[in-house]
């Protein structure tokens, strides 16, 4: 756990800074020559089925990759969705003779509204449980189909769908659903370089610091069911149009588990695994077609392939290349110099920036924080400590929103905290780290500490983009000695650098109060007197700390004023060298004999 240098060498512009257009231009040119190929090669009608199957289902495919691989949310009712889309095309060309766009529209407007309110009301169970639901969603969507006879024809099914004039013939029409697959696979590979893809990467990997960070990590999950249903809406539109028929049994549970497959298959984390999952489960089958006459030897066969594949490859096909790559393109990434990180906290409350009244928290009988009062000056390190069990780690969960106070109130810069949740404290100026270390696992250095800086409100980002998370985020990772590993995923740095890591990413954020819950636990000798410089450096900037750290010697040399809890309530409050000699803290940690 270095120090650091600011002496690093100068790396060619961003891609990030190169023109969207000139930097994507390969994959417009590669998509265009697709579209072209599906429109003037022929094929017979089995290929140009195969095709059309595989075009739609990838599409589909690549809403789980948003929501499972992304947000790490499972869905099992996607097979429901495609349904949406595909019944409301199906009904509104063949039964109403509506326009196609419209009822494609329509079909995409439904699966979306659906997965939204699905979402709303699901995902705060998370797990095993958001799965028993989704699925229960997808047998009572299925019951529908097949027995709303007045709405969907039941077990018969929708014939004679309708497609738009412009793309009457099947050859154009399978061109004009390619294009979709291009448009809608663009948009889904570039979705984790936005704003609400980092949310959702940063959601996937550790809930709880993304929502100290700023993420709305509920609205977040929300969004990506949406956009998975959505996504499934669109393909079952298409698959409606490109087959002219429908009925239930396409799209039963059993399909949202082939769909699930697929994804897990090439690799949920990328629209290019999907694409190669869903190719390769449409196409196995056919390649078997010589063993069918064979009992269960095709199945067999069948089932093997996805077993070696997923237990070899667990992070699928594309996911196993890309992994390769990923770490090639670390080692051989250049870091861009970057200027001195600058901190400069709100300063609009006063003398006091976190003032707490009366603060409590009960877990049934147990007080584990009882009428706590701290008052933080500006500009100052402040520690509360106290033994094991006292409530230390209570009441920074408490003050950061990640535990509902049961009495009191905190004042954060002249503005009440106290009903707020974490991502809005954040947004309010409240930075943190924890004591068990909370990174996001899946993402480097720089990503990491780029999600703290994108939190609302960071003035120091302001309207500069992407670009000036980039730099802000290097700035602060350079600040605390890391700035010439900012590439490298965090399974490479050792713990005392990860605690580094975590520091940079609140940094980055520009709080008003940066809380450190014990940040030299686990440390060295050497690397807790680096804690000590850092710790003076962010302090020499005007940043305000509150620690808590059970090394008293780091706590009386970094602190200029303690605070000190027992059994859930404040025994002393002052000076630092007052506070420690003071006979109750004395008796607290070493007892009264």
């Amino acid at each position: 756990m270095s120090a650091g240098s600011d002496n690093l060498p100068i790396a060619a512009p961003s891609l990030r800074a190169r023109p969207a257009l000139i930097r994507h231009l390969p994959y417009f040119i590669g998509a265009a020559v697709l579209v072209v190929l599906a429109a003037t090669l022929r094929f017979d009608g089995y290929v140009l089925n195969i095709l059309m199957q595989a075009t739609t289902f990838t599409i589909a495919v690549f809403g789980l990759s948003v929501v499972l691989g992304l947000c790490g949310q499972i869905n099992l009712a996607q097979a429901a969705f495609f349904g949406f889309g595909a019944y409301a095309v199906a009904i509104g060309t063949a039964d109403l003779h509506l326009s196609y766009w419209i009822c494609l529209l329509v079909g995409c407007l439904a699966a979306l509204v659906a997965g939204a309110f699905l979402g709303m009301s699901t995902l705060r169970l998370g797990g095993h449980y958001l799965a028993m639901v989704t699925i229960s969603f997808q047998q009572i969507v299925t019951l529908v189909m097949i027995n709303a006879i007045w709405l969907t024809h039941g077990p018969d099914g929708v014939s004679n769908i309708g497609r738009p004039q412009l793309f009457a013939t099947s050859q154009s029409y399978l061109a004009f659903c390619v294009a979709a697959l291009a448009i809608v696979g663009y948009a889904v590979w570039h979705l984790p370089d936005t704003r609400l893809g980092r949310a959702m990467r940063a959601v996937r990997d550790n809930e709880l610091a993304a929502g100290v960070s700023g993420i709305d990590v509920f609205r977040t999950k929300v969004y990506a069911f949406a956009i998975c249903a959505a996504l499934g809406g669109l393909a079952g539109g298409l698959f409606a149009g490109g087959f002219a028929y429908v009925s239930p049994d396409q799209f039963s549970f059993a399909e949202s588990v082939v769909f699930l497959t697929m994804s897990l298959l090439g690799g949920v984390a990328s629209p290019i695994g999907s694409a190669i999952g869903t190719g390769l489960l449409i196409l196995i089958p056919e390649w078997l077609r010589f063993l069918k006459s064979i009992p269960g030897l095709y199945l067999a066969i069948y089932g093997l392939f996805v077993i070696l594949i997923i237990r070899f490859m667990p992070d699928g096909i594309w996911g196993f290349v890309a992994g390769a790559f990923e770490r090639w393109r670390t080692q051989a990434a250049a870091t861009p110099a970057v200027k001195t990180l600058q901190l400069q906290p709100a300063a609009s409350g006063g003398e006091i920036v976190l003032e707490v009244r009366g603060l409590s928290k009960h877990f049934g009988g147990l007080k584990a924080v009882d009428g706590v009062d701290i008052a933080v000056r500006r500009g100052s390190v402040h520690a509360l400590i106290g033994p094991n069990g006292s409530g230390k780690t209570t009441t920074l969960n408490v003050l950061s929103g990640l535990y509902r106070a049961t009495a009191g109130t905190i004042m954060l810069d002249g503005t009440e905290i106290t009903g707020m949740p974490p991502h809005q404290r954040t947004a309010a100026g409240l930075g943190r780290t924890f004591q068990n270390i909370r990174l996001f696992r899946s993402m480097t250095a720089l990503e990491n500490v780029e999600i703290g800086a994108e939190r609302p409100g960071n003035a120091m980002i302001g309207a500069g983009g992407d670009a000036a998370l980039t730099e802000r985020a290097m700035e602060a990772l350079t600040f605390v000695g890391l700035g010439n590993r900012a590439n490298e995923l965090i399974s490479s740095f050792s713990y005392g650098h990860q605690r580094l890591i975590e520091i940079a990413r609140a940094l980055a954020a520009n709080p008003t109060l940066l809380l450190l819950d014990e940040p030299a636990a686990g440390l060295n000798s050497t690397e807790k007197l680096e804690l000590h410089e850092l710790l003076k450096r962010i302090a020499a900037q005007g940043l305000t700390i509150l620690i808590i750290d059970h090394d008293m010697t780091l706590v009386s040399e970094a602190a200029q004023h303690i605070t000190v809890l027992n059994f859930g309530r404040r025994i002393a409050d002052g000076e630092s060298m007052a506070v420690l000699r003071h006979p109750d803290v004395v008796s607290a940690y070493l007892g009264s004999e």
